[in-house]
């Protein structure tokens, strides 16, 4: 009994306690599902998918977290990649997330071509979160080869955004 209480006293000095309730954690990791519109401003309409884990873990400055992600198309396009997002609480529950990464992209049977196996994204998302940490939002993206290719088409997407917390 006597080492089982030094035990419990010595983990209260160094910061161990017991968990803590579920209002007071947050989420380690987000999983982000998206479906949105795949070349919204040019002619090859699809379906783009998404699914990214976005780790709650700072890099650098408060907010600023990374990310990883696949993409895929309706048309067969598939990108992979990861980034920087900086996650920014505007309004109670209101959530605007920029972000930006690079990734490999290959355009499968789509008449897409964005010219480069080295394809950069930038993204816009608002989103709403519940109380039990889930979010709903919308985001606008951009894809494209910065320049590095022959040509640069580029590609927006519109999504619908879903993260689930874990």
């Amino acid at each position: 009994m006597k080492n089982a209480l030094t035990l419990l006293l010595s983990a209260g000095l160094l910061g161990i306690s017991t968990p803590a309730t579920a209002q007071d954690t947050v989420p380690a990791y987000w999983l982000n599902f998206a479906i949105g519109y795949y070349d919204v401003f040019d002619e090859q309409d699809g379906i783009d998918f998404r699914a990214e884990i976005r780790p709650n873990s700072v890099v650098f400055i408060d907010n600023l977290k990374p990310w990883a992600g696949l993409e895929i198309t309706s048309h067969g396009s598939i990108w992979a990649g990861g980034g920087l997002l900086y996650d920014w609480e505007f309004k109670p529950d209101w959530h605007f997330t920029p972000g930006l990464g690079v990734g490999l992209y290959s355009a499968g049977g789509s008449d897409k071509d964005l010219d480069y196996p080295i394809e950069f994204r930038s993204q816009l998302e608002i989103a709403y979160e519940f109380e039990s940490d889930h979010r709903i939002g919308v985001s606008l993206s951009h894809m494209s080869n910065a320049g590095i290719g022959d040509h640069n088409p580029g590609t927006e997407v519109i999504s619908l955004n879903w993260s689930y917390p874990f």
